[in-house]
């Protein structure tokens, strides 16, 4: 039902493709913090991963209040922060999972397939890390629209 709400009504059409642009954002955020903290600050990648989610579920949000969904003012800030980071919480406890079971064997195929190694200078962890952090944040992010839509940001036509 919300996909073809999505595709047949364009105020929610312009509200998704905001979400996507502050998950981009968010993904971006997510990323350098997670690449800072594994390579340069050598924290381990699984912690590295739920500190990055934190980071930008907390920038995400605002960017949604704000500008995703600016009509979205009759609940109040703790009540609607609440509710997102429930919703980001239940989406990290299915991000980690993905990452946790993914990085270890990208990596290796990275390792094998030496072409993108070589060519960048860039480590088999690098490339296994940051694409199973890519999938895990796909998987997610459709949880994150719908549920928040329905629940968060129920108080929008």
């Amino acid at each position: 039902m919300m996909l073809t709400t999505i595709v047949t009504n364009p105020v929610e059409r312009a509200r998704f493709v905001k979400f996507a642009i502050v998950g981009g954002i968010g993904a971006t955020i997510d990323f350098g913090v997670f690449n800072v903290l594994t390579h340069l600050l050598m924290v381990e990648p699984v912690l590295a991963s739920v500190i990055s989610f934190s980071v930008a579920v907390l920038s995400n949000f605002t960017w949604n209040r704000y500008w995703t969904y600016p009509d979205s003012r009759s609940k109040p800030l703790g009540k609607q922060l609440a509710e997102f980071v429930v919703v980001n919480v239940i989406g990290g406890g299915i991000r980690t999972p993905v990452f946790a079971w993914l990085h270890t064997p990208l990596e290796r195929l990275f390792a094998v397939w030496d072409w993108p190694v070589s060519a960048t200078g860039l480590s088999a962890q690098f490339f296994g890390y940051n694409l199973a952090l890519a999938i895990a944040l796909g998987l997610v992010m459709f949880w994150n629209y719908f549920v928040n839509r329905y629940w968060t940001y129920n108080d929008v036509d």
